[in-house]
Order: structure tokens, then C-alpha cells, then sequence
């Protein structure tokens, strides 16, 4: 069975399960027990069996004969050549997308890069909602420029390589400059995009989602700070 499939037999244990993850509500390293969950969501164990398995194929949570399901952890290194890869494949998209792009695509990321702004200008009280207001605004800016280039393999890679929880991570950490950095940064990538600069807008891409490695790596360096889950810019 499908991911799509997973999602469409228990939708509410999945999307639950999920964000809870993504969230830091199940820290990394957490077990996942069933029932538990069951009884905190209010669902039978059947759904969320398969709610974990399908996450378990996204990279979110780890299944182990004997030991069950926990919430996956990265080591330091792995959040290092996971974003090295990521950059380099959201980098060549951008230069993909200065020369394939349509009006429309423009649109598009304009639409996420405005959204961001407001979420900048009225910052909810809450920190979650505010992480969650960024990474909404920030998946649809980086989605029009994936799409915008024109590559279903490209864009295939990149939904098993940007790691979700690490981005959500990120716009906690962040501080208000970097956030406003970030903001600059989708600016200047959607303008070289629209202006065809190839070259310009893939370094830029590139130096915007180190940014963001480096945001995470700088916690991770901190006291007591816990290791990030698995499948963050």
C-alpha cells in the first residue's frame, strides 16, 4: 500500500501522529507505543499502526524488531550531509527555474514569499503557531521553485531529502534578524529567478539553506540541547 493510501484508510492518526513528530511533542528517541496513542488521540490501534509504518517510509520514526517504534534521531554529521545534499539539489532547482519558469510560477512563489511577510509583520503569540505560520509560508516558496523547474526526478529527490522536522525546528530557533535574513533571502532568489540569472539564483538557494544548517547545528551545540528526529530553509 501506498503513502497516499495510509493516509486516506486512517487520515487522523497519521496527520496527528505526524505533527506531534514534527512538532517536538514525541521528542526524538521517544517510544512510540500504540496504545498509548490510541488513547491520547482516541483512535483504535489499527490506524495508528499503519500511520506509523507509513512514517516510518518517510524517515519520521524508526521500527525495530523487539523494540517497536520510535521517533527516529540524527547525529550532528547527518544534519551536516543532509543539508549538504539538500543544497545542492534546491540549488540546481533554482537554476532550473530561472530558465524554465512561467508567469504562473512567479505567482506562485510570490503568493509564499508575501504570506511569510505577514507572518513576519504579526508574529503569533504563540511560539508553535508562529514556527508553523513560517513553515507553511516557507513550503510554498520553496515548492513553487521546485516546481517552477520543470523536473519530476529533481522533485521526487527532494521530497525524500528536505527534512520537515529539522525545517520546523529551524523557525523556532531562529531569531527575529534571521528570520527577516531568510525572508531577504527568498526576495533576492525569486527576483534572479525572474530576471533568468541561473548562476545568481542557485548560490543564493545555496548560502539560504546553510543558513539554516547552521541555525540548527548552533543548537545543537548548546547544553542539554536533545538531537533532531528525522524526515528545514
Amino acid at each position: 500500500m501506498t503513502a497516499a493510501a495510509h493516509r486516506t484508510a486512517a487520515p487522523s492518526a497519521y496527520d496527528q501522529i505526524r505533527r506531534a513528530i514534527i512538532e517536538g511533542s514525541y521528542e526524538p528517541g521517544a517510544r512510540l507505543v500504540e496504545q498509548r496513542i490510541a488513547e491520547e488521540f482516541d483512535l483504535s490501534r489499527t490506524p495508528v499502526r499503519e500511520a506509523l509504518r507509513t512514517l516510518e517510509a518517510e524517515g519520521l520514526v524508526r521500527i525495530e524488531p523487539h523494540r517497536g517504534a520510535t521517533v527516529r534521531t540524527l547525529t550532528v554529521d547527518d544534519v551536516v550531509d543532509l543539508y549538504a545534499l539538500r543544497a545542492r539539489l534546491e540549488g540546481y532547482a533554482a537554476e532550473l527555474a530561472a530558465a524554465r519558469r512561467a508567469d504562473a510560477d512567479i505567482v506562485a512563489i510570490d503568493a509564499g514569499i508575501a504570506e511569510f511577510g505577514a507572518a513576519i509583520a504579526h508574529p503569533a503569540k504563540d511560539p508553535v503557531e508562529r514556527a508553523r505560520a513560517l513553515d507553511r509560508a516557507n513550503g510554498t516558496i520553496h515548492a513553487g521553485i521546485v516546481a517552477a523547474a520543470r523536473h519530476r526526478h529533481l522533485e521526487q529527490l527532494l521530497s525524500r531529502t528536505v527534512d520537515v522536522s529539522l525545517v520546523f525546528r529551524a523557525f523556532r530557533t531562529f531569531t527575529p534578524e534571521q528570520t527577516r535574513q531568510s525572508h531577504e533571502f527568498h526576495q533576492m532568489i525569486r527576483s534572479a529567478i525572474a530576471a533568468g540569472e541561473a548562476t545568481r539564483a542557485g548560490a543564493l538557494m545555496v548560502e539560504h539553506i546553510l543558513q539554516g544548517r547552521d541555525v540548527l547545528l548552533a543548537g545543537l551545540d548548546s547544553p542539554g540541547s536533545p538531537a533532531p528526529a528525522a524526515s528545514a530553509g
